[in-house]
C-alpha cells in the first residue's frame, strides 16, 4: 500500500499531460454568410464551475452549468449565442464575414489546477457568385486559333479554387488554375470550355464557351487568301472578256466593211488593159481608194 500514493500521483500526472494535449489542439471549421456553425466541445471534467467563450481576445459569452445563468458580453450577439440540447458546445448563427478569426474556450474546475482550454479558426465564406471569363490576345495563323481563357470572380475570391472543363473531343479533359490556354484549328469537331470555381462552402459554373463562335477569326484568316486571289483573279479575267469583246466587235465590223476582204490602196493591170479613150477599167468606187500602177 505504500505504493499507492506515487501511482495515483504518476496516473495524475499523466492525466494532466493527456489533459493538456488534448487542450492544445486546434480545430478549423468553416461557415457561409448568414448560415451557423457549432463549435464542439467534449470534455471529461466531470466538475464545471464555469464555461467561458472569446473571440480573439474579446469575451462572447460565459455560461454557469448546473442553471446558473447565460451572461452574453455584447448585446448583438444574444440572438446569434446557442447551447444546443443543453450542452457546451456552441452555435454561432447569423454568420457575417467578420465573424472570422480566432475562438478560445476555458472550462474552469475545482478539481483542476489550470482551466481546461481549446481553441478554434473559423473561416467564413460568401456563396459564389457565377464566374467571369475574360478572353486574352488571339492569334489566327493558317486556320488555328491559339488564346487564353481566364477565369475570375467579381468577389469573394479568398480560397477560390479554378478548374476548367472541356468538353466535346473523345476524352474530356479537365485543367487546375484560372487559366486556360487553348489551341482549336478551324474544322475540327467543336469544342465548349466551362470554368467551375469553388471555395469551402459553395462552388458554381460558368457560361459556356463554344470555340467555334470564340475563333471566328480563325475562319476568316484562312478565307483570307482565298478571297485575295479571287480580288486579284476578278479584274484580269474581267480585262481579258472586255479585251476579248473588243477583238471580236472589231472583226465583225471588218468584215462587214469589207464582205470580200480588204483590198490594197496599190492596184495592178496591164495597160493593155486600158480602154482606147484613156479612162481607167476600175469602177468609180474603186478609183477612189486605189492607186493604179500600169505595167
Amino acid at each position: 500500500m505504500a505504493g499507492s500514493p506515487t501511482c495515483f500521483i504518476l496516473i495524475y500526472i499523466l492525466w494532466q499531460l493527456t489533459g493538456s494535449t488534448a487542450s492544445g489542439s486546434v480545430k478549423e471549421l468553416v461557415g457561409s454568410i448568414d448560415g451557423a456553425v457549432t463549435f464542439p466541445l467534449k470534455s471529461k471534467v466531470k466538475q464545471v464551475d464555469s464555461i467561458v467563450w472569446t473571440f480573439n481576445t474579446t469575451p462572447l459569452v460565459t455560461l454557469q452549468p448546473e442553471g446558473g445563468p447565460m451572461i452574453v458580453t455584447q448585446n448583438r450577439n444574444k440572438e446569434r449565442v446557442d447551447f444546443p440540447d443543453g450542452g457546451y458546445s456552441l452555435k454561432l448563427s447569423k454568420l457575417k464575414k467578420n465573424d472570422s478569426g480566432i475562438y478560445n474556450v476555458e472550462i474552469y474546475s475545482s478539481s483542476l489546477q489550470d482551466p481546461f482550454t481549446r481553441k478554434y479558426v473559423l473561416r467564413v465564406y460568401e456563396h459564389l457568385s457565377k464566374p467571369k471569363v475574360t478572353v486574352g490576345l488571339q492569334s489566327n495563323k493558317n486556320g488555328t486559333c491559339v488564346t487564353n481563357l481566364t477565369c475570375c470572380m467579381e468577389h469573394g475570391e479568398e480560397d477560390v479554387i479554378y478548374t476548367w472543363k472541356a468538353l466535346g473531343r473523345v476524352v474530356n479533359e479537365s485543367h487546375n488554375g484560372s487559366i486556360l490556354p487553348i489551341s482549336w484549328r478551324w474544322g475540327e469537331s467543336d469544342m465548349t470550355f466551362i470554368c467551375i470555381a469553388k471555395n469551402p462552402v459553395s462552388s458554381n459554373f460558368s457560361s459556356p464557351i463554344l470555340a467555334r463562335k470564340l475563333c471566328e477569326g480563325a475562319a476568316d484568316d484562312s478565307d483570307s487568301s482565298m478571297v485575295f486571289l479571287c480580288l486579284l483573279l476578278v479584274p484580269l479575267l474581267l480585262s481579258l472578256f472586255v479585251l476579248g469583246l473588243f477583238l471580236w466587235f472589231m472583226k465583225r465590223k471588218t468584215q462587214e466593211n469589207y464582205p470580200n476582204g480588204r483590198r490594197s490602196k496599190y492596184t495592178l493591170f496591164h495597160c493593155g488593159n486600158t480602154k482606147k479613150d484613156g479612162k481607167s477599167p476600175l469602177t468609180a468606187h474603186h478609183a477612189r481608194h486605189t492607186k493604179a500602177i500600169c505595167l
